[in-house]
């Protein structure tokens, strides 16, 4: 019989998987400002933009998920592959990526603009944001969990766009600086 991901031991090597890269990522972090490169800022940038990256995808993907999972009927094997689906995601790459998206951009604010700026300070009101909508999804996956949804797929569907219109204002406040 073949194994199901589902199953625990797929759940088990994936997290291993994703805490050894976040060790490796974090290894490399420690080693670079323990090395202290002339290029320290783009390395810490580069990280940076990469924890973005990893924490849109999963920002974006989430109510897709969870637009799905609002057709499932509850206990059914395709509710409990979403939970588990949802769940991995979140712990996995959500949490972490927005962990290090806010440390690696916060020492950016420090260290390169002195957290001065209209601009900056109205990236990180957005981010703010952002992070509630991270939190506003955690729950639901919680919510799904206990079968407890109490949303329909055209709220997820709006909800879908909630991070895109934060991160395109974000994008334009951290590129264009407008003030």
């Amino acid at each position: 019989m073949t194994e199901r991901q589902t199953d625990a031991g797929p759940g088990a090597r994936a997290r291993m998987r994703a805490l050894v890269a976040i060790a490796l990522f974090l290894a490399l972090l420690a080693a670079l400002f323990l090395w202290q490169p002339d290029n320290l800022y783009l390395w810490v940038k580069a990280l940076h933009i990469i924890a973005v990256m990893s924490w849109m995808a999963a920002l974006l993907y989430m109510p897709r998920l969870f637009i799905y999972h609002t057709d499932a009927a509850p206990g059914s094997d395709q509710s409990e592959t979403f939970k588990m689906m949802e769940q991995r995601l979140l712990k996995v790459i959500m949490n972490p990526a927005m962990m290090i998206s806010w440390l690696l951009g916060l020492y950016l604010a420090w260290s390169v603009y002195g957290f001065q700026g209209g601009w900056l300070h109205a990236k990180l009101l957005f981010v703010v944001l952002l992070t509630g909508v991270h939190m506003l999804f955690a729950r639901a996956v919680r919510a799904f969990g206990r079968d407890e949804n109490a949303r329909s797929a055209r709220y997820w569907r709006l909800m879908n766009e909630a991070p895109t219109l934060l991160m395109i204002l974000i994008v334009i406040m951290a590129v264009v600086k407008p003030f």
